[in-house]
């Protein structure tokens, strides 16, 4: 119930743009919201240690919904992975994947194909990423499972 409200908050939030950017460092972030969601057996990498400009609380709506999306639709040991891209970064898991059939269908808003989804997370993710002026696309991921590249992301200079 507190990821559908916190889902419909975000989705009440996000409008076209996001003006207040601060930096966000990506380690931290993904730390957090890894205890925000319940993992079980499931596992985190994180490969990226970079600071990127963003609005904190929308990107931990995005990167939380990733997480629940790959151990919800993945095994309860699945391992998610968090690097860098060239002008951003990606999210990937060792689960079964997403059907290329299905790759556009994902971020419509009330698509599931869980038994008790709702069809708002992978929508809000989309919308967090265009607020921001980011692109997402979604494909296999090196680990076997799903991919999600976000870029057009702005890193922090150090």
């Amino acid at each position: 119930m507190r990821s559908l409200i916190d889902d419909l908050l975000t989705l009440g939030r996000t409008g076209d743009s996001v003006s207040e950017l601060e930096p966000v460092d990506l380690a931290n972030l993904t730390a957090n919201c890894w205890k925000n969601v319940d993992t079980a057996g499931a596992s985190l990498t994180t490969e990226i240690d970079r600071q990127v400009l963003a609005d904190q609380n929308l990107l931990q709506q995005l990167f939380e919904n990733l997480i629940r999306n790959a151990i919800d639709h993945g095994s309860p040991d699945v391992t998610v992975e968090i690097g860098e891209l060239d002008g951003g970064f990606y999210i990937e898991d060792d689960g079964p994947g997403i059907a290329d059939k299905e790759q556009d269908a994902i971020f419509e808003l009330g698509y599931s194909t869980a038994e008790n989804g709702i069809g708002l997370g992978l929508s809000i993710v989309k919308q967090v990423t265009h607020a921001h002026g980011w692109d997402i696309h979604v494909t296999d991921s090196s680990l076997g499972g799903a991919r999600f590249e976000i870029t057009g992301a702005e890193f922090a200079h150090k």
